[in-house]
């Protein structure tokens, strides 16, 4: 009699154990997909529930609020430690060149559904989809573009083709984030990358320091051709005038000449003899016997003074 009592005491804990392995409980940020017999029959919140023991009834714990990441060209192996993967990250340019690329995709689970029931090993499924439109991408821009400024543009054009790719695949994935954490020419080439990037850089100095001496000569030059220009129209408006009084004082003496000949013409003769014989040295003269006379006026003039 006491043998039976144990043995039932036995089995009634064993159905406990076996009842209790349907309770499960699920955190804040997850929810429970209950099947039965296999298949998907509802959703479960956060908190402690119940449902039949397998094989009736079973559960998946999906987490739909933590961000996930997927990395391309390399792996995380601790906090501040990452190990390159050298084939995944060398992607092919559209001038037939290489650079190697190290990506990060975040993305968050939007239907836990079609997360685990739609498709096998999601996660690698978005690791693949983000790296076949890296390289498709990529493969449109050259080498110069793509490590300079293309590379915001080609991480935008990724995002977008990624979670339409996602979406025609009806895996259940909001795509947060496309981040191209380092692109650089692959390492035997890196010395020869640096010293086509330096001689750009040394061309574009050149540019901008011709274009500011002459920035800075130019306006000089406008100055001083400016300068002339106007010099040259004051010099010309000057001799116009100066033509111009001589005109009307010839005009003037011609006037003059007409009403009394004789005197203007002596006149002359006295006024141009004024202007004459101040700077003149010697004079000639011819006497009576038409000899030429030839008089120093300095030594005339000097001994007057005597």
């Amino acid at each position: 009699m006491k043998t039976k009592f144990i043995v039932i005491l036995v089995l009634i804990a064993l159905v406990v154990v076996y009842i209790m392995t349907g309770i499960y409980q699920v955190d804040p940020s997850q929810v429970a997909l209950v099947k039965t017999f296999g298949k998907y029959s509802y959703t479960a919140g956060p908190g402690i529930h119940l449902h039949a023991p397998y094989p009736f009834q079973s559960h998946v714990i999906v987490d739909v609020q933590t961000i996930r990441k997927q990395e391309i060209g390399f792996r995380t192996i601790r906090p501040g430690q990452y190990a390159s993967k050298r084939e995944e990250a060398l992607i092919l340019t559209g001038d037939g060149n290489i650079v190697s690329v190290e990506a990060v995709v975040q993305f968050r689970v939007s239907d836990p559904v079609k997360f685990v029931f739609n498709v096998e090993r999601p996660e690698e499924l978005v690791k693949f989809t983000t790296e076949s439109a890296l390289r498709e991408r990529i493969a449109k821009r050259t080498v110069d573009e793509i490590l300079t400024a293309e590379r915001d543009k080609v991480a935008y054009e990724v995002h977008e083709m990624v979670q339409q790719l996602l979406n025609e695949y009806d895996v259940g994935v909001t795509v947060l984030n496309v981040l191209l954490q380092e692109v650089v020419p692959p390492d035997p080439v890196i010395a020869a990358f640096d010293d086509v990037n330096n001689a750009k850089q040394d061309k574009e100095r050149y540019i901008n320091e011709a274009l500011r001496y002459a920035n800075n000569l130019i306006p000089v030059v406008e100055g001083e051709a400016r300068k002339i220009v106007l010099e040259a129209e004051a010099y010309a408006q000057q001799k116009i005038l100066q033509a111009t009084g001589e005109t009307q004082r010839f005009l003037s003496i011609l006037n003059e000449y007409k009403n009394a000949p004789k005197i203007t013409e002596t006149r002359l003769r006295i006024e141009t003899l004024e202007q004459v014989l101040p700077r003149a040295k010697t004079i000639i003269l011819l006497d009576r016997s038409q000899k030429i006379l030839l008089m120093n006026l300095e030594n005339l003039l000097g001994g007057g003074a005597k």
